[in-house]
């Protein structure tokens, strides 16, 4: 391991994704993989944002549309959408996106705190606003995103 010289920058590694053309992101520390075509079971349930179960390596996980979650729009699912699989502390849940782009390291002193009003997305539900260069990235808050207790009622017993 090199020694550093400096005090090195305080850095955000962060996965970032594609939403209705929007950037936004989550950090990696609670991504544990990104899944493509994954069939979703429907199971009925009062939120329209939870849109059922996969079967991820014989795990069932729930899954959340962001769109709707974020209140960006209606349902529109196609073949080339992936699921972040997120795992906060013994739960995991899958995030319908449109694609995942990258991983970033965003330096800490880039983050600056939502406006008011953004979009539509519930100022709740964003951490931290990004400007790198020529984008514009939405930092997740994920622990109001997922709001755990809502779905840990979901969840179906694996053990």
């Amino acid at each position: 391991m090199m020694q550093e010289q400096s005090m090195p920058e305080a850095l955000e590694k962060t996965i970032i994704f594609k939403l209705n053309g929007s950037e936004y992101g989550l950090p990696v520390n609670f991504v544990e993989s990104i899944e493509t075509a994954l069939p979703i079971t429907r199971v009925p349930h009062e939120k329209n944002y939870i849109k059922g179960v996969i079967n991820l390596r014989g795990k069932i996980i729930p899954v959340i549309d962001l769109r709707i979650r974020l209140e960006e729009q209606q349902e529109h699912s196609n073949e080339e959408d992936q699921i972040i699989i997120t795992r906060i502390e013994e739960t995991q849940v899958g995030l319908i996106i449109d694609s995942a782009e990258d991983v970033l390291d965003i330096p800490v002193h880039l983050l600056e705190d939502p406006p008011e009003t953004i979009s539509t997305v519930k100022k709740e539900y964003i951490h931290s606003i990004a400007h790198l260069d020529d984008r514009f990235i939405i930092l997740l808050n994920i622990y109001a995103l997922l709001h755990l207790e809502e779905i840990k009622t979901q969840e179906m017993d694996d053990h």
